[in-house]
């Protein structure tokens, strides 16, 4: 095993959070000795390389939270990266429908919400307003977002990259860190061919984010449990049924936004997904499975609860990935001229949820520092779209150590 000199920052993960870190740090001082980290051959490989490709608007956070804040500020900064860097991207608006009376009242609520989130230019929709927008789409009542948009997430991946080695920083994949230890002045962090020594070490590893946590702090409170969202794309012949984004109103007891329809930026479209518990952290076929990893979601006494309280919303949600005709029927809700012949499968996706102890799954970002560590234990959608704003903010907290 090989030992490096001493270096200012080490990143673990290179996805799209890490990425943004590292270039904030590096924009800021170009000089620092930093170094990526990721265990991938690729970058970007779990939940950035599957992300549908939204640009949200930060219409669903609490105001005031790290989701809103972060979300509100990282979708200028995500704009300005794009339109710099000359990544493909387009503010298409989307609308999110109500299929009930008491959906409609939490529809008000999301607008209220979204105009505390400073939105301008959001507003409700008749019947007649929403045929206006989506011709196939139904509902008894709708809100319309313009802000929302998307873009080539991968594209804007490679960018910041490209930056990233450009200001002298390096990136290593195939290195997955195994071991981190601290000390008083610095932090070690080793993979199986090398050990690095740092001044400041900035964990970002979305489904192994935990496990990254506890290296460093034992009692962690919180677990990742992978949940695993399944899609299918529309034919050729029937993309003529969604024009741009439809959502549904959300289930406000989960941080998940419902089974939706998503152009993406290459034009394709996109229907899902559902969330079904994975049987391993990178399970993104229904027969992976980690006995190992499976058996540590089952003894996390939060999921248990979770279990306990939500078994007939978990059942559903399977029975929409075993069967088509289901998974057809929730889409119907929303374009009603769907047929299970318009669909055909495509990717899937494993969404890094968070869980306290309590029995939660934690609906904002939770980042946890201590001293020279940052551990990254909770960014969901939309730390995409954040991306930028949350690494700016990581940088801020580390400022004082590096500079």
């Amino acid at each position: 095993m090989t030992r490096d000199s001493q270096l200012d920052v080490v990143i673990v993960g290179g996805g799209i959070v890490g990425l943004a870190t590292a270039n904030s740090l590096l924009s800021n001082n170009p000089n620092l000795k930093l170094v990526i980290l990721e265990k991938e051959s690729s970058l970007g490989a779990h939940q950035t390389g599957h992300n549908s490709g939204v640009i949200h608007s930060g219409l669903y956070y609490k105001p005031g939270s790290l989701k809103a804040k972060n979300c509100i500020e990282g979708y200028s900064k995500l704009l300005e990266f794009c339109r710099e860097h000359d990544v493909a991207h387009e503010i298409c608006g989307k609308i999110v429908v109500a299929l009930s009376e008491q959906e409609r009242s939490q529809l008000e609520m999301l607008r209220q919400r979204g105009e505390q989130n400073g939105l301008i230019g959001i507003r409700r929709l008749s019947k007649t307003e929403i045929i206006e927008i989506e011709p196939h789409c139904t509902g008894i009542d709708g809100l319309f977002v313009p802000q929302t948009g998307i873009v080539d997430y991968g594209a804007m991946t490679m960018r910041l990259a490209e930056r990233i080695q450009n200001f002298g920083g390096q990136i290593l994949t195939n290195s997955e860190v195994i071991e981190i230890a601290e000390s008083s002045n610095t932090v070690l962090a080793c993979t199986a061919r090398q050990q690095f020594t740092t001044r400041v070490l900035i964990t970002c590893g979305g489904l192994h984010s935990d496990r990254l946590a506890m290296q460093t702090q034992p009692d962690l409170d919180l677990r990742i449990i992978p949940f695993r969202g399944e899609y299918f794309e529309l034919k050729e012949s029937a993309k003529h049924l969604v024009r741009s984004l439809i959502y549904p109103v959300p289930d406000p007891n989960f941080p998940f936004l419902g089974v939706h329809f998503t152009r993406r930026i290459d034009g394709t479209i996109e229907c899902g997904p559902n969330a079904v518990l994975a049987f391993a952290r990178e399970g993104y076929r229904k027969t992976d499975i980690s006995i190992r990893e499976f058996t540590q979601t089952l003894a996390w006494p939060g999921f248990r609860k979770i279990a306990r309280k939500y078994w007939r919303t978990g059942l559903g949600e399977y029975h929409r990935s075993f069967s088509k005709n289901a998974f057809v029927a929730a889409l119907q809700k929303l374009v009603p001229e769907i047929t299970a012949n318009d669909l055909q499968p495509t990717g899937s996706g494993v969404r890094a949820q968070a869980c306290s102890r309590a029995g939660s799954l934690l609906d904002d970002f939770e980042i946890r520092q201590k001293g020279r560590v940052v551990h990254v234990c909770n960014a969901p959608s939309p730390a995409a779209t954040a991306s930028l704003a949350i690494g700016d903010a990581i940088a801020s907290r580390v400022s004082s150590i590096v500079e």
